[in-house]
C-alpha cells in the first residue's frame, strides 16, 4: 500500500490540497507528523473537495520515527545538489523513475512531503531510504507543497488508479523493523572496525541509499545481518 505523509505543515490549506490529490489519484492513507488544526470549518476541508468526506477525517497522526520504523520511506524534495559527493539528497529519483521503482515492491510505502518553507530537512532525509525530487527550472524550482504532492502523485496513478498494470509476481521487500536493525547493526560494525568516527554518518547514509535501491528481500536481510554480526564480533576479538 501507498500512503502519503506530510511533516510539519503549517497551513492547512496545503494539507487539504494534498488530500484532494490524493483521492484523485486513487490514494486515501494519508499520515500527519506535527499538523496544524484541521478546523472542518476550515480551509483544510474546504480545499480538500470530495475527500473531505474520507481522505482528511480518516488521516492518522504519527511520529516520524514511525514513518521510519515501519515504511519503505521516499522523501520528496523540489530541489537537490545535483552532486554524488552529497550522499544526503543524492542520489535521487525523479517522480517518473519513482513510479517504475515502486512497480511490483510489496511493501508499505510512505510519500513524505515537507513543510511550506524550508522541506524536510537534512537529518530528516538522511533518515529515508529514498530521495525524490522534482525536476524544475533553475530560474524557478521551488514549488508549492500541494503543488509538490500533486505532481508526485499524478506520476504515480498507473499504480494506484489502474491498479491492473500491477506485475503478476511481486517483489517482497524485507519488515521494515528488521532492515532498521540492518541499519543499526551496520553501524555497530563500524566502531567495531575502528571506522574513523567524522566518516560514519556518511557511511552510514550511503549504505541506506544503497539498500533503498536494492529492496532487500526477509532472507537476504537475515543473512547481511548474520554477517555483519559475525564482523563485529571478530573485530571487538581483536
Amino acid at each position: 500500500m501507498i500512503s502519503v505523509a506530510v511533516v510539519g505543515a503549517t497551513e492547512p490549506g496545503n494539507v487539504g490540497t494534498i488530500a484532494r490529490s490524493m483521492k484523485n489519484f486513487g490514494l486515501g492513507d494519508l499520515l500527519l507528523v506535527d499538523p496544524p488544526e484541521l478546523d472542518p470549518d476550515g480551509e483544510a476541508y474546504g480545499f480538500a473537495g470530495q475527500a473531505r468526506e474520507d481522505v482528511l477525517p480518516e488521516a492518522d497522526t504519527v511520529t516520524f520515527d514511525h514513518l521510519v520504523e515501519h515504511y519503505y520511506t521516499v522523501g520528496c524534495t523540489a530541489t537537490t545538489n545535483e552532486d554524488a559527493t552529497n550522499h544526503v539528497r543524492y542520489p535521487f529519483l525523479t517522480p517518473a523513475d519513482l513510479t517504475e521503482e515502486l512497480r511490483g515492491v510489496d511493501t508499505d510505502v510512505a510519500i513524505v512531503f515537507g513543510r511550506e518553507r524550508v522541506g524536510l530537512t537534512n537529518d530528516e532525509l538522511a533518515r529515508l531510504d529514498r530521495v525524490c525530487s522534482i525536476p524544475a527550472s533553475d530560474d524557478y524550482p521551488v514549488l508549492n507543497l500541494g503543488q509538490a504532492a500533486t505532481v508526485v502523485l499524478y506520476e504515480l496513478r498507473s499504480l494506484t488508479v489502474d491498479a491492473t498494470q500491477h506485475p503478476e509476481e511481486a517483489h517482497e521487500r524485507a519488515d521494515e523493523r528488521e532492515i532498521e536493525a540492518l541499519h543499526d547493526q551496520f553501524a555497530d560494525m563500524l566502531v567495531g572496525i575502528g571506522h574513523p568516527e567524522p566518516k560514519r554518518a556518511k557511511a552510514g547514509r550511503l549504505w541506506r541509499r544503497l539498500l533503498g535501491r536494492a529492496h532487500p528481500t526477509g532472507r537476504e536481510v537475515k543473512t547481511l545481518r548474520g554477517i555483519l554480526r559475525r564482523a563485529t564480533q571478530r573485530a571487538n576479538e581483536e
